[in-house]
């Protein structure tokens, strides 16, 4: 595994002004040292992808290739910052944060339970041991960039449980030594006015300690030999200000470290001559490092002390500014070196460009990586430049953020395995048939000037081995339908991500695409007559325009399917079912329409494993109809009656079937139209009457009964009925004698019934067969209730069979049912006896108005 980058970590330092939460401070504090703002533009030895949503299943595979430079990097930061951090995850009351307010002197007022205290970045002048004795459980403490000019040791004697301690960028020339505790791991003195390195020999009790910052203007050989004893992880030593007497020739020895990171003024040419030997080294870093074509060689032979160990595998230059000459003679020096992993970061080329002899010895180098390159010389030979990385012998070449306009292909089958040039200028003519890179195996032209797909394809030709291809951040586009697009077989993993592709890019792809990345183009779908994708395992289509969520008909073997920030409103729901292999599906933050088609889906969702689904439900919320806008998916409820046609129709149907049966029985058997038109009439009569005045509508009697009956009756009702009546002085209406002409029969039939005390019905089965007699009837019955009188008297004439009366007159038969009738008997001695009832009905005093009433009226 690679050491320099976990150098370039310890030994850079956090840039002055940055913030954090307060759950990230703590790890930040001890994160903090790792960048000095001297080296602020090289932040990239960890260098995190700032790539859309989506590109983590693809950069992890492009990046696979760089792991032995990389993964030092995550493993060693993540165990020493995340795990502060977890520590004080739920504790973020013992973290105080107080940079940049202008203090002048340590607040009193701070918690006494504070674990993690930042004080960088004020005016603070001066320390004393009531400043942080009562901290008792103080573990970090940040002093750095403020204005303190003398330290006394002392005054943490009290913080038995400090481990971190940063003092550097202040204004220290002397240190007081004393006893200081030995939980401390991280000491920064750094960036002083020392004039000798500030070692007190109590240091050397410190056996936690793994980092070390230290300033001098003048080293002697024997400094660090209170600390020999002890293995450090890194030591910072900052030589800004150092200065070299003449005819004088200083070393220092440093017994152990495993990095050692040097700090150079950033504005003097390199004349430091000292001798440093380090037992054991395994980084080493170089900052601000200025040199012209005098002055190289003096560069050259304060390396050769450093560089001839075998134990030295990583060698890092930060802000680099030098000829291309003697660029050119470092890496010449290098080469036969022990030095695998060689790293530039803020190179400057100055003066001239001319062509350099270069003699590529067997080499141990694996990887040279330049990053940041500003060209200062504008006129120049191209072949001069590139000739130099082109021809090469290692396994891995990055150059990136450059202003490279093109690269040569190799003249020579190459050794390149690793490729990266990412943020140049290459334009599609770059590695235009070159048949040279049959061992390359990754590829990286991120963030350059392609335009064309079919020459990208066309470029691979002859890269026989190329595996991992990122063309992400161009300009790529395809418009070709013919899909003959010549892409080299052994390609599995392609990022052509952020271009301006379209739905024909699925014609123009290599054969055995694995991974494929498509997120931010202008897709609106895949063609269902694309072939060839039966190798595709992932697809990321992440913030495109795509409407639909596709099915994995054509993509048998897709497995992690990446499509959120698109278009799709309505997934479909047989989604799971078509993908049978689907283990990761990211779809959310869609302008989801919350409808019966979407309820499917939820369902769906609901019946997979809930790790297929990433993001679920945070990132799946319903953008339409307003009503539901902003609700997750997993609250969207909806009736299974709303959804389902058929049942809706039968809900609606069948009730309505029943009711059409029932009214059509209701019409045939109790001839409900004749009842509704009785209703009718009864109504109109109703409301004319309402409209007469007030006094004419009080009810006046003018007959003692009326009389209804079958004209084939009417001998009975006229010999027998009304002589009996009329000779006991009862008044009697009669329709042939007292219908008004001019009114219709319902009109005279109410007016009659209403004017009379009593209505007298006359049944037989004539009366049954009598139309009109059963309307009398319904009319004086429905008086009956209108009035709440009992002014019904029921003559049964003839007996009547309860089947010969139709069922539309169920009003008789309930009267008949209901109701007292008198049966005129057949016996004459028994005739007494019905006359004396029907007096009795009548025995009831009431006063008649007469016609002679009503003239006088």
């Amino acid at each position: 595994m690679s050491e320099d980058v976990v150098c370039d970590c310890l030994c850079h330092r956090k840039q002055p002004g940055s913030k954090l939460s307060s759950q990230q401070k703590i790890g930040e504090v001890i994160f903090s040292n790792f960048k000095r703002p001297e080296l602020d533009a090289h932040q990239d030895v960890l260098k995190i992808s700032s790539n859309p949503p989506g590109d983590s299943h693809f950069n992890a595979m492009i990046k696979d290739k760089e792991s032995p430079i990389r993964s030092c990097h995550f493993v060693y930061i993540v165990a020493l910052v995340f795990g502060t951090i977890i520590q004080f995850s739920d504790e973020s009351e013992f973290v105080v944060d107080m940079s940049k307010t202008s203090l002048v002197h340590v607040p009193k007022d701070l918690p006494p339970n504070t674990k993690v205290l930042d004080l960088s970045q004020n005016n603070i002048s001066e320390l004393h041991l009531s400043d942080v004795s009562f901290l008792s459980g103080l573990k970090v403490l940040r002093l750095s960039y403020n204005k303190i000019q003398g330290l006394d040791i002392s005054i943490f004697k009290f913080n038995h449980d400090l481990e971190y301690l940063d003092l550097s960028h202040n204004q220290l020339q002397k240190i007081s030594c004393h006893p200081i505790t030995t939980s401390l791991k991280h000491l920064d003195l750094s960036f002083n006015d020392f004039d000798a390195l500030p070692i007190c020999k109590e240091f050397g009790n410190l056996t936690q300690l793994n980092f070390l910052g230290l300033s001098a203007t003048k080293l002697e050989q024997l400094d660090l030999l209170p600390v020999a004893h002890l293995h450090l992880s890194c030591i910072l030593l900052d030589l800004e200000d150092y200065y070299m007497k003449e005819n004088k020739k200083e070393s220092l020895q440093i017994l152990n470290t495993k990095k050692l990171h040097l700090v150079f003024h950033p504005n003097s040419f390199f004349s430091v001559q000292v001798k440093i030997s380090v037992n054991s080294l395994g980084c080493l870093q170089l900052t601000n490092i200025k040199v012209n074509d005098d002055n190289c060689q003096v560069l050259l032979k304060f390396l050769s002390g450093l560089t001839g160990r075998p134990t030295l595998l990583n060698f890092t230059l930060n802000h680099m500014e030098t000829t291309w000459k003697c660029l050119v003679k470092v890496f010449q020096f290098l080469w036969p070196k022990p030095v695998e992993y060689l790293n530039i970061y803020n190179l400057t080329i100055v003066e001239s460009i001319d062509e350099e002899d270069f003699t590529y010895y067997k080499t141990t180098l694996k990887s040279l990586k330049i990053e940041y390159v500003t060209n200062e010389v504008f006129i120049f030979s191209q072949t001069a430049l590139y000739t130099v990385f082109s021809e090469m012998n290692i396994p891995m070449l990055t150059i990136s953020d450059t202003p490279f306009i093109h690269m040569l292909c190799p003249q020579e089958p190459s050794t390149f395995k690793f490729l990266n040039f990412t943020q140049n200028a290459f334009t599609d003519s770059v590695f235009q048939n070159c048949d040279t890179l049959t061992i390359l195996e990754t590829l990286i032209l991120q963030k350059n000037e392609l335009k064309d797909l079919f020459k990208t394809s066309l470029m691979t030709k002859g890269m026989l081995s190329l595996e991992t291809l990122d063309v992400s951040w161009n300009s790529l586009e395809y418009d070709r339908r013919d899909g003959n697009c010549t892409w080299v077989g052994s390609i599995v993993v392609l990022n052509l991500s952020s271009n301006a592709l379209t739905d024909s890019v699925f014609r123009c792809l290599p054969p055995q695409i694995k991974v494929l990345d498509l997120h931010n183009n202008r897709i609106r779908s895949i063609p269902k007559d694309v072939t060839g994708l039966e190798t595709l395992q992932e697809l990321n289509l992440a913030s495109n325009s795509l409407a639909h969520l596709p099915g994995c008909g054509i993509l048998s073997s897709l497995s992690i399917l990446i499509i959120d920030y698109n278009s799709i409103s309505n997934p479909s729901a047989d989604f799971f079912q078509s993908c049978q292999k689907i283990r990761s599906l990211k779809a959310g933050n869609n302008p989801f329409q919350c409808s019966c088609e979407l309820r499917e889906f939820i369902q769906s969702v609901g019946q997979v494993s809930s790790d297929v689904v990433e993001g679920w439900p945070e990132s799946y919320k319903c953008d339409y109809p307003e009503s539901y806008k902003g609700t997750p998916l997993k609250d969207f409820h909806v009736s299974e009656l709303s959804c389902n046609t058929a049942l809706l129709i039968v809900t609606i149907v069948v009730p309505g079937l029943v009711l059409a049966v029932a009214v059509t029985v209701l019409c045939i058997y109790l001839d409900l139209p004749w009842y509704l038109r009785m209703v009718c009439q009864w109504t109109q009569t109703r409301r004319r009457a309402r409209n007469v005045p007030l006094e004419e509508r009080q009810r006046t009697l003018q007959f003692h009964a009326f009389i209804s009956y079958s004209e084939h009756d009417s001998a009975w009702v006229k010999n027998e009925l009304i002589p009996n009546l009329e000779k006991e002085d009862i008044r009697i209406c009669l329709h042939e004698r007292n219908f008004v002409a001019g009114k219709s029969i319902v009109e005279n039939i109410i007016n009659c019934i209403e004017k009379s005390y009593k209505s007298i019905f006359v049944l037989s089965p004539n009366f049954v067969q009598s139309e009109w007699c059963h309307y009398e009837l319904y009319f004086a019955h429905h008086n009956l209730f209108h009035e709440g009188s009992d002014n019904l008297i029921l003559i049964l004439l003839e007996p009547i069979p309860q089947n010969t009366i139709p069922d539309r007159y169920h009003k008789l038969r309930a009267l008949m049912a209901q109701r007292t009738y008198l049966e005129w008997p057949k016996e004459k001695g028994k005739h007494g006896l019905f006359w004396a009832n029907i007096r009795a009905a009548f025995n009831i005093k009431v006063r008649l108005v007469t016609e002679n009433d009503d003239v006088k009226g």
